[in-house]
């Protein structure tokens, strides 16, 4: 993975602005932390144990999660494949396997800005990372691997949460996968969200990233220096993209007001 640093306001623009449309990104508001599923934080302790087993502790939390989801839901439609599950586990906050990304570059920004302390001072991370190289390598790769799977890119369209559910939730192949469930929630869709998961539950994200298949497919860490700060709150802004946009919900209102007040308070 490369890293770039970026420490004036010019750089950072033109890093938003420098990639195609078969970027993804991620914005994490420390630059220390590691790209990590909030599953694979949570059992940081356990992960390196051989006898660890992450499927029984993913097992345990759908089932929990959906043996009472309805009594706080007012939803009428259950999820239908274990992507959409997991998805919705997600949105609410119970740790999963996934790592949210998004297809905006600003959006990931936000992202880092939301839960920064200015007062602690430390630089921010911007993620982002060829999309389109790593699916192409990863579904080769499978190709390779199981003489059954004869998907692409454009059948994988109609078909992401039975390839979910079969291949990536079945095997353990140390590979990459990028996708969203057919069913989006709004915010999801709001945020133009998808999801990056190692199909090796076991393998680490930024261990299943360094897999030299992926080599030649651009994957880079930009550190954003804390003196950009208030800079990037600006431009985020003149964009109107704000928690009210975001959430579009009272609770990205509440966002809006909280982020406002930190930085009218510098």
């Amino acid at each position: 993975m490369k890293e770039v640093t970026l420490s004036t306001p010019e750089e950072l623009v033109e890093a938003l602005n420098n990639h195609s449309n078969n970027f993804i990104f991620r914005g994490q508001s420390d630059a220390r932390w590691s790209l990590t599923s909030s599953l694979e934080r949570l059992l940081e302790g356990k992960w390196n144990d051989a006898a660890f087993d992450i499927k029984k502790y993913e097992d345990f939390s759908l089932k929990r999660f959906f043996s009472k989801s309805h009594l706080y839901s007012d939803h009428s439609s259950k999820p239908e494949s274990k992507f959409e599950q997991l998805s919705l586990m997600q949105h609410f906050g119970t740790p999963t396997r996934l790592v949210d990304f998004t297809e905006s570059p600003y959006f990931a920004l936000y992202f880092a800005l939301e839960t920064y302390s200015p007062s602690v001072g430390n630089d921010l991370a911007l993620y982002a990372l060829d999309y389109s190289a790593i699916m192409e390598k990863s579904i080769e790769k499978i190709r390779d691997l199981d003489n059954q799977f004869k998907e692409d890119r454009a059948s994988l369209d109609d078909k992401k949460d039975e390839v979910f559910d079969e291949i990536v939730d079945r095997f353990s192949f140390d590979l990459i996968w990028i996708s969203e469930p057919r069913r989006m929630n709004k915010r999801l869709d709001l945020q133009a969200g998808t999801f990056l998961t190692s199909i090796n539950r076991k393998a680490p994200i930024e261990q299943a990233i360094a897999n030299p298949l992926y080599s030649g497919a651009e994957i880079t860490k930009y550190i954003i220096s804390s003196d950009l700060y208030a800079p990037a709150y600006a431009l985020l802004r003149n964009a109107n993209i704000t928690s009210k946009s975001v959430y579009g919900d009272l609770a990205g209102l509440g966002h809006s007001v909280r982020m406002e007040l930190q930085a009218y308070a510098q």
